[in-house]
């Protein structure tokens, strides 16, 4: 029986990181570089963990841009635009192998939704920036920090984001804010 539960232990940990995926809520969020694409930096690379610093921050990545994406984009903005006077900051990063692609789809979004805090970018490949842990599965990945710990990380499909879905994960940022 030892033997049997030594091996079925062994199997687990060998199978993969399910886990262990995904940055844990308390973890430091770490520096990494992405691409303006419609901030004030674009056309070049920055980090906006660095330039955001212990501010209250939302970070969105995802895959695709697709309606529900933009709405969730929409919402963030808004938060965003009315905790001003909190120095609330967002941005989204999209993690694609062929960011030049992207750009265009993430400045279509931010022209028509009207998008006017929050930069849209492009990290060069899909698994994102190793320290992060973004789960392969999700489409869609928000995480929260401030004071550089990180206070939530919600993943989903991206035809999950419903209104409600969206409305859910917006609600949270009231754990960044003081």
């Amino acid at each position: 029986m030892k033997k049997f539960f030594a091996m079925a232990l062994t199997a687990l940990l060998m199978s993969g990181t399910a886990f262990a995926e995904g940055l844990t809520v308390g973890s430091p969020v770490n520096a990494f570089y992405v691409r303006d694409v419609t901030g004030p930096a674009a056309g070049t690379k920055l980090c906006y963990r660095c330039r955001y610093g212990d501010r209250p921050v939302v970070s969105i990545f995802t895959r695709s841009v697709n309606p529900g994406v933009t709405s969730l984009i929409q919402e963030v903005d808004s938060v965003v635009g009315k905790h001003q006077n909190e120095d609330m900051k967002a941005f989204v990063v999209l993690l694609t192998d062929e960011p030049e692609n992207g750009e265009a789809a993430l400045k279509k979004v931010a022209s028509e939704a009207q998008v006017t805090h929050t930069p849209l970018t492009t990290f060069d490949g899909t698994s994102g920036p190793p320290a992060y842990k973004i789960q392969q599965d999700a489409e869609v990945t928000v995480m929260m920090w401030v004071d550089g710990k990180l206070k939530v990380n919600e993943t989903c499909k991206a035809a999950d984001l419903t209104k409600d879905r969206i409305a859910a994960v917006v609600g949270k940022t009231s754990q960044i804010l003081n």
